[in-house]
């Protein structure tokens, strides 16, 4: 009988012959997966028998198709919380974790994000503010139920509505965030195939330069963020500059640029001036 610790070594040299990046990583992840383990429980059970063959050879067959592995095992920690991935919503990425730090910098009452998915930005933040309220939109249905399934798992309640960006929002809001599809399209043929291939297009790119989301953005914030409150969005790393002058363009302020832990530019946060008396 196999033991655990056979089956990542097994599992590893075929993800490693498939050519994927992190062999290691995901063959310990999809192992535990299987084998019904948590993951951090994993190095525990290494001796212990293996009898999961059959939950590993699909595991490992849609990794060798390339299929992320949080689709796999349909989850993500984000902000030390576990989401529920599928291939309707983006994979929720630890850089999009610097637009939740810098948002909870200062308080807020009332949050929308457009653009929802997952939720994992929308509810992460009501999650640390449990006083707030907060509105995610998005355009996909199958993207919003994802999101509904999260907010339930989570024990948040939070209004989720489908909305071509503004369309049917209504109301203000103090803060306001996003992680639109920022991709060019010209850029996609260059993306790992986990991403182009498997994660929904149209979370990826706006078919277009990569700025007709913020350009959205920007048009409407006046409509629904309040005097003195903030916009926070995730940009690609050579977009902050022209997302920072369509946000100027709306009459905004205090617009800053924020790299990501690898120093690449990837959030723009602005505030709408304060009404004059």
């Amino acid at each position: 009988m196999s033991t655990i610790a056979a089956a990542v070594a097994e599992a590893q040299l075929r993800l490693r012959a498939a050519g994927i990046d992190t062999p290691e990583r995901d063959a310990r992840r999809l192992v535990a997966f299987a084998a019904g383990i948590a993951p951090d429980r994993l190095s525990l059970a290494m001796r212990d028998p293996f009898e999961a063959e059959a939950a590993l050879e699909r595991a490992l067959k849609a990794r060798e198709r390339r299929q992320p592995v949080s689709q796999i095992v349909g989850e993500r920690l984000f902000w030390g919380r576990r989401f529920e991935v599928t291939p309707d919503v983006l994979d929720p990425r630890p850089e999009t974790e610097d637009l939740i730090a810098h948002a909870l910098q200062e308080p807020f009452e009332r949050v929308l994000d457009l653009g929802t998915g997952s939720g994992c930005i929308l509810l992460t933040l009501l999650v640390e503010r449990p006083s707030a309220q907060g509105v995610g939109t998005d355009l996909s249905g199958a993207a919003l139920a994802v999101a509904r399934r999260n907010a339930e798992r989570l024990g948040i309640a939070a209004t989720f509505q489908k909305s071509d960006w503004y369309g049917a929002v209504e109301g203000g809001f103090d803060l306001m965030v996003s992680n639109p599809p920022y991709i060019a399209a010209a850029e996609m043929t260059d993306l790992a195939p986990e991403t182009r291939d498997w994660e929904p297009r149209m979370a990826l790119t706006d078919e277009a330069c990569g700025l007709t989301a913020y350009r959205s953005i920007a048009a409407g914030i006046t409509a629904h963020l309040v005097p003195g409150g903030r916009v926070l969005v995730e940009i690609g790393p050579t977009q902050g500059e022209a997302v920072a002058g369509l946000f100027g363009e709306a009459g905004l302020e205090n617009i800053t640029v924020h790299p990501d832990f690898d120093g690449r530019d990837r959030v723009v946060a602005a505030r709408r001036p304060t009404a004059k008396s």
